[in-house]
């Protein structure tokens, strides 16, 4: 994809949706170095002899926008088993493993998120273990992985219900119950306490260290609250089961998908936690999928949940992500809450508010002009900013 790099941009004639503060109706934006330098009315627009300048003409500009949830790069666009690298179903604890030895970056997906407005994107492993490895944010403008960290880890995938049990029944293996995946999950991470503690012991009596545990050394950093699990639950049960088992463990759960969790709003908002809402925009493929509504986002919300919006790319295409949006928003969320979930709410959930989600100074200049609202089906993207560079605009031969 072409891209033109620029150390000092200047957006003006912009309506501007900060994601933070009130909307500015007629504003400008400067970004320098990569970041946003400032934005303001255009009224108090600064000279800008130094900045090469786009002129929105009104148009809208919001900062670029998240998908919390995808498995982008893993299961690669028009291929088979040769681009499928999400699950090790070879082993149901796979905490060790990171998203980024398997992302490539050269998928054509990526291409078709930048085109969609989608600058930051968290990559999971599948959901066929119930501990599957580590999750990635990166950028979605790239070709070297290394280049498009965001943070990584940001969390380690657990994985309720259906899938394991599916998995795992087909090969006569544990786990093939829920009872199964929840000993699985207590067992593993009450080992990665006693392995932290003997790490301790060793340094506090000078004695020999413990044999090297990858996976130990991964399933520690859940229990010293550095990342969070995000946990793939659908069924009300499952999203309690995990729920328990954390609380018990002192892990920072997120829910991923809780196609049921509009049925028990009220308890989710009641422990605080946070979910990852979707895909909705699909067919109730299985069981666990009965009560899907593309209410629940709404019903959420309401709640007082915290909650983004996800693709679950390739379940649904990432360059969908605004009409899933657009959708949430049709079933009952604002519209102001519907941008959010893919943007500040997204962000902030994941622990990157600092630096991505809204349009504020010092943040990443990722930013992202529509043609109007980012909700209406008919508007087009016109140009994407990422770090500060311009990765796609709608027409190339236009000056700028």
């Amino acid at each position: 994809m072409k891209g033109f790099y620029m150390n000092n941009i200047i957006i003006f004639n912009a309506y501007i949706l900060t994601m933070e503060k009130e909307q500015i109706k007629n504003g400008y934006i400067l970004i320098e170095k990569g970041k946003i330098k400032e934005f303001g009315n255009m009224e108090d627009i600064p000279s800008f002899g130094k900045y090469k300048v786009i002129n929105a003409n009104g148009a809208y500009v919001m900062p670029g926008i998240i998908d919390a949830h995808s498995h982008i790069g893993l299961y690669e666009d028009s291929l088979g088993f040769e681009g499928n690298d999400g699950n090790e179903d070879t082993d149901p604890v796979t905490p060790h493993l990171r998203v980024i030895d398997g992302i490539n970056p050269m998928d054509r997906a990526f291409k078709e998120a930048v085109l969609a407005g989608v600058t930051s994107i968290v990559v999971s492993p599948g959901s066929a273990n119930p501990i599957g490895g580590q999750l990635a944010a990166i950028k979605t403008s790239g070709i070297c992985i290394d280049d498009m960290i965001i943070k990584e880890p940001i969390g380690i995938k657990f994985a309720m219900g259906e899938n394991p049990k599916n998995v795992y029944n087909e090969k006569s293996e544990t786990p093939i119950t829920r009872m199964a995946i929840a000993a699985i999950l207590r067992e593993n991470l009450k080992k990665a306490v006693e392995y932290k503690e003997r790490k301790k012991k060793a340094v506090e009596n000078d004695e020999e260290f413990p044999d090297f545990d990858q996976k130990m050394e991964a399933l520690e950093m859940l229990i010293d609250g550095k990342i969070c699990a995000h946990i793939h639950a659908h069924r009300a049960d499952d999203i309690f089961t995990a729920i328990r088992i954390c609380k018990e463990f002192n892990v920072k759960p997120v829910l991923v998908h809780a196609t049921e969790g509009h049925l028990i709003a009220d308890f989710i908002a009641r422990d605080k936690i946070k979910v990852i809402s979707g895909p909705f925009m699909t067919d109730r493929s299985k069981p666990e999928l009965t009560n899907l509504t593309e209410e629940s986002p709404a019903i959420l919300k309401k709640a007082g949940v915290d909650v983004a919006i996800t693709t679950d790319h390739p379940e649904i295409p990432v360059k969908y992500i605004t009409i899933a949006a657009a959708v949430a928003h049709r079933f009952g969320m604002s519209e102001e809450d519907a941008l959010a979930s893919i943007t500040i709410e997204a962000a902030k959930i994941l622990g990157l508010d600092d630096r991505i989600g809204s349009i504020s100074c010092g943040k990443d200049a990722d930013l992202v002009i529509f043609s109007g609202n980012p909700l209406d089906f008919k508007t087009h993207v016109e140009y994407v900013i990422i770090n500060g560079k311009i990765v796609y605009k709608r027409f190339e031969n236009e000056d700028y």
